[in-house]
């Protein structure tokens, strides 16, 4: 998921001279990128754990992308006040604090501790975020800030499908044959605390690499002497939804992360149906690479395609093939429905940007509140994602679940359709 957060973002034709700070940055990348995607193995493995039905499992999502509407303007602020450097310090010291807290929700075998620690963990995510962003904007050349903050998203989406992989074998590879239904009382307790085991050690491992690269970042607290920071805009931003351009754009960025989210949260049930693909839990969780790493592959493909065709016109398709692919997995059996299904990943690739850039285009001096409220849009991750659950539960199909997600796709095609043509001049 390329996301793009409200930050401290240098005026026009400021940069500042430390490459050795790139590798950092393309580094926080991976690791956010990779932690985000991780909640897709998690979910089936909670799910299994504390026999949770699918809405009450996706507030996995809902706890972590709820973070995202309470903490970006707060962060964002943070990072303002102490810098760039020291922010990140922060927000992966968050992250490691969030990490940790799957101790106590293993030992207690408690699903509200681990909600809880989801959230710390998604807190520290998003500052780091709040950072990352424009700092890669600003180590270098202002001419060549796009095609680096595009390289360093090919970071965050070789994470989101790396990550996937391996704590499927970790995580989803222990899971019992033993019925947690057939269990109570303090065998059902104790169960959960051994099976719960493989979470905490793989976010015991996290933890430890956070530290590693928050010491590294510290080194490097004073390496950005000249940065500059503007007195923050707070929720300036919001009368940008009145402008039907913008408004439709936010829109869809909410339901477009919400579609994401909701899809990568239900692979791995989806696959392990007899008339899909019949996986057991380890082998379906790693597919999910194959979902995010079809975004990663797509947007080498897309970056090629929006130089020559209008870039509303390829949103439009890439949307209105997400929705023909739901259709078919929908509609038939085995491979062709789970493959279908993971290929929804290829459509997804170029949306997130796009919208964020013909939502925005010719905001002018407003750009910087209308990225703020972008950031906000984003909980349509932890919105989407939750009610889908709720569809699963009500009709007893994951297939009927996934209506709302090619709902969504389909409102994003109609704003691709609408912002076809460029906008003209300063909207407003």
């Amino acid at each position: 998921m390329a996301i793009i957060t409200e930050g401290s973002a240098p005026a026009q034709g400021e940069n500042i001279d430390a490459p050795q700070l790139r590798l950092f940055v393309m580094g926080l990348f991976f690791i956010f990128g990779g932690i985000t995607s991780l909640n897709d193995v998690i979910i089936p493995k909670l799910k299994e754990l504390f026999t949770l039905n699918y809405t009450q499992a996706m507030l996995v999502q809902f706890c972590f992308f709820t973070a995202y509407a309470v903490i970006g303007i707060p962060g964002a602020r943070l990072v303002k006040r102490i810098g760039y450097m020291r922010g990140a310090v922060a927000g992966l010291l968050i992250m490691m604090t969030g990490c940790l807290l799957f101790i106590p929700a293993s030992q207690t075998a408690t699903y509200g501790v681990f909600l809880l620690a989801l959230f710390v963990l998604a807190s520290g995510v998003v500052i780091v975020q709040v950072v990352a962003n424009p700092l890669i904007s600003m180590l270098g050349k202002p001419a060549t800030a796009h095609s680096r903050l595009t390289f360093a998203q090919a970071f965050n989406s070789l994470g989101t499908t790396i990550f996937p992989i391996f704590g499927a074998i970790l995580i989803l590879g222990s899971l019992a044959s033993v019925s947690v239904g057939q269990l109570q009382g303090a065998e059902l307790d104790a169960y959960r605390t051994a099976e719960s085991q493989a979470i905490v050690q793989g976010y015991l491992g996290l933890a430890f690499a956070l530290a590693l690269v928050a010491g590294a970042v510290w080194y490097f607290r004073d390496a950005l002497k000249d940065e500059r920071h503007e007195e923050s805009q707070g929720l300036a931003g919001l009368d940008l939804l009145k402008r039907p351009r913008f408004g439709l754009g936010a829109l869809s960025i909410f339901l477009y992360v919400g579609a994401e989210v909701s899809i990568g949260s239900i692979i791995v049930n989806y696959l392990q149906l007899h008339d899909v693909m019949g996986l057991n839990s380890e082998a379906a969780g790693k597919m999910i690479g194959i979902y995010w790493g079809g975004a990663m592959v797509g947007r080498f493909i897309g970056s090629v395609l929006l130089r020559f065709l209008s870039p509303g016109k390829v949103l439009a398709g890439a949307a209105f093939g997400a929705v023909t692919l739901l259709a078919i997995s929908t509609q038939t059996t085995g491979h062709v429905a789970g493959y279908s299904l993971l290929a929804v990943g290829l459509a997804n690739s170029i949306m997130f940007p796009t919208i964020f850039s013909l939502a925005c285009e010719k905001l002018g001096s407003r750009a910087a509140d209308g990225s703020g409220i972008i950031n906000v849009a984003i909980f349509g991750g932890a919105v989407i994602p939750l009610i889908t659950g709720m569809i699963a539960d009500l009709t007893g199909s994951l297939g009927m679940s996934f209506i709302l997600p090619a709902i969504c796709y389909a409102v994003i095609a109609g704003f691709g359709w609408y912002a076809r043509r460029p906008a003209v001049g300063e909207q407003g």
